[in-house]
């Protein structure tokens, strides 16, 4: 369980006062590590670590000043924060009262054993390689990849705070490649959660090897996709790829304060369709991106981004709030100690509405479904965006027939938020790593069924 970080936290918070800080923090981080991968039928690259070390920040007139070490000692953290603040003030005694908050995570994390044997483990990979494999001899390439980290950390502030967190998490996915011996196509299958390995009770890996499996060989004999003008329908199976990327990133308060968002300044206005509402909420339990505390000692919590079409809020870190005069809404997150923190999204997410998914599909008369959402590309500035899709099907009169390849989507964040005329009473969610300022932190992204009345697609007839 948690080392106990928190006589050199307190030790750390009074010489960043001593030293001047208007705020800082120490953020002592250990982390487990275990990761494997099954690949051309083969156990492979099996390593485990664990790693130590606390960040410690500085802030002074609004300017931030950062740096972290391996070696836990009072004499380490005294040189970092000398380093930090070379013009401090002359020594003097610094009197902080400290408060131990209340631990969130026993209320989120979905199990806490990660006293599981390496067998059991690889037996996991061999058993959902087995499964792709069995969908015949078009399956030319399948890897296996099963990654768990089990991260303590403590957080101390010259306000006082003393925080103590941990994040179980765990992500389990199958790459399957197949080949009709002109074709290539690939399917992907993702699950990952905040907590232990009852995960594989929800969701085995013969089920995650069987959809990756099944989807590439679905696409085998799609047809290609056309390219034009196209009502879409968005499945909630699709994962929310778009909302993350086209919109999420924008809603980013270091974005939006720095001009680099296509929302900059727009708190007030309508943004988006009056049946779209947008979420972050770090506190879910279970979801891979969620945590009891964010990585600034900041309680997360659920924050309404767009409220019926209306823009009502960004998501800050400290840093953030201090500079505009608001909050932290618990969005404050980094990689690792050895990152400065910057807001970050948790587990975004449009709202879900009223409409049965498959009304909407039936009211389509023509036009594509996304059941599976690929990569894509977005500029923050002006909204622009280009994903691609991997699984997509046409829908004609109101029916779902052929399915097909080549499907990208591109458009524009904002003006596609703004044509939504359908929001599905479904909710689905995808998982995966999002990068930002060369860090990467574990988020979810989830979005209803929905309807745009027209986006461009980009096909190959």
């Amino acid at each position: 369980m948690l080392l106990d970080f928190k006589e050199l936290g307190i030790f750390g918070a009074k010489e960043l006062k001593k030293k001047g800080a208007d705020y800082g923090d120490l953020f002592f981080e250990k982390r487990f590590t275990f990761t494997a991968k099954c690949e051309d039928n083969r156990i492979e690259n099996i390593s485990s670590g664990l790693e130590a070390g606390v960040g410690i920040r500085y802030i002074k007139n609004f300017k931030t000043y950062y740096g972290f070490t391996n070696e836990l000692s009072e004499e380490s953290i005294r040189r970092v924060i000398e380093s930090l603040a070379a013009a401090a003030d002359a020594e003097k005694e610094v009197v902080l009262d400290f408060n131990t908050r209340e631990p969130r995570y026993s209320n989120l994390v979905s199990g806490m054993d990660f006293e599981v044997p390496v067998e059991k483990k690889i037996d996991l990979l061999l058993r959902a390689n087995d499964v792709a494999r069995s969908h015949g001899d078009r399956i030319k390439q399948v890897t296996v990849v099963l990654r768990d980290q089990l991260q303590e950390v403590t957080i101390v502030n010259t306000n006082g705070d003393i925080v103590e967190d941990v994040r179980p998490r765990i992500v389990f996915y199958t790459l399957v490649v197949a080949s009709d011996g002109n074709v290539l196509q690939t399917g992907y299958e993702p699950v990952g959660h905040l907590g232990d390995y009852s995960i594989f009770e929800k969701y085995p890996p013969e089920e995650i090897a069987k959809q990756a499996a099944e989807r590439a060989l679905r696409m085998l004999s799609a047809k290609p996709a056309p390219a034009g003008k196209f009502t879409v329908v968005i499945s909630s199976k699709a994962g929310g790829t778009m909302i993350h990327e086209a919109v999420g990133h924008g809603l980013e308060a270091d974005l939006a304060n720095q001009g680099l968002s296509v929302y900059s300044g727009k708190i007030g206005e309508k943004v988006a369709s009056e049946l779209i509402t947008v979420i972050d909420d770090g506190s879910m339990a279970g979801m891979y991106g969620s945590s009891g505390y964010d990585d600034e000692g900041t309680p997360t919590r659920k924050n309404v981004l767009i409220e019926n079409g209306v823009l009502k809020s960004f998501m800050y870190d400290l840093t953030e709030a201090m500079k505009s005069g608001e909050f932290s809404t618990g969005n404050g997150r980094r990689q690792s100690y050895m990152h400065v923190p910057i807001p970050r999204m948790t587990n975004t997410y449009i709202a879900p509405g009223d409409t049965d998914p498959e009304e909407i599909i039936r009211d389509t008369k023509k036009g594509i479904l996304v059941v599976k959402m690929g990569g894509g590309q977005v500029n923050t500035v002006n909204g622009d965006f280009i994903f691609e899709v991997s699984e997509g099907y046409l829908i004609e009169n109101g029916e779902v027939t052929e399915p097909i390849r080549g499907v990208s989507l591109i458009g524009n964040g904002p003006e596609v938020l703004r044509q939504i005329d359908a929001v599905g009473n479904d909710l689905g969610f995808s998982i995966g790593t999002c990068g930002k300022d060369g860090q990467g932190v574990p988020v979810s992204d989830g979005l209803p069924t929905i309807r745009i009345p027209e986006i461009t697609v980009g096909g190959t007839k």
